[in-house]
């Protein structure tokens, strides 16, 4: 499976900008009340996870797999999304309408990208953090892209889009970036420091490379 879209049930602020991140021969999984979002953009889920809370399946006439979980559980219905997704082996897995909202369920949203452990990775095998850079998942809702750099990484985009780069449980060293703005050369980012935040696309691609830690890459589009 080349391509996974999970709908989450947070804001969607642009539909049509949420719409060109749609292909034709997506694999679709809803988390529970993402259905919503599935629908306004005219996709039928292939697959319905949750508790159910947020989106009543009797009334729909949808022919979607339900996979229902109970409403006391210990995982969100995004997080149960994200680990079927995983069995399935793609290639890549994006998530949509996690941002905004609720500002808890957002920052466990994007704590969930960072969870690539072995138990989760694709075929259960132990992966270096090089390896692990080679699977994509992410956050986007057509304006906003937010994932992992664990080694290397692209954005791709146009001049002028904002870049943050924000360490991610603590420091991330040896940060060298091309085609930003204000460009970082083997440095080091702090989590206490801002350093990386508001940085700017010089071009239609972004490089950035890290020698150790972890980095949340922030991407904002331009508002065309």
């Amino acid at each position: 499976m080349s391509r996974i879209i999970i709908f989450a049930n947070g804001d969607l602020p642009n539909l049509e900008k949420a719409r060109a991140l749609l292909r034709d021969d997506d694999f679709i999984i809803a988390a529970d009340g993402g259905t919503r979002h599935a629908l306004a953009l005219g996709r039928s889920p292939n697959i319905i996870i949750g508790d159910m809370d947020s989106f009543n399946v009797e009334r729909s006439t949808l022919n979607a797999k339900l996979l229902r979980f109970p409403a006391d559980k210990n995982e969100t219905d995004l997080e149960l999304a994200i680990a079927h997704a995983l069995k399935l082996n793609p290639k890549q897995v994006i998530i949509v309408a996690a941002l905004g909202g609720r500002l808890d369920q957002t920052l466990g949203n994007i704590a969930l990208l960072g969870d690539l452990r072995p138990s989760t990775l694709r075929h259960g095998e132990r992966k270096s953090n090089r390896q692990c850079n080679a699977f994509d998942l992410r956050l986007d809702d057509g304006i906003e892209e937010v994932f992992f750099c664990r080694s290397h990484c692209e954005i791709n985009g146009m001049a002028g889009d904002l870049v943050s780069l924000i360490p991610w449980q603590g420091e991330a060293a040896g940060v060298v970036t091309e085609n930003l703005k204000w460009a970082l050369r083997d440095e080091t980012l702090y989590p206490h420091k801002t350093r990386g935040i508001s940085n700017e696309m010089l071009g239609d691609t972004a490089v950035v490379q890290i020698k150790s830690g972890l980095l949340l890459v922030v991407h904002r589009r331009l508002d065309h």
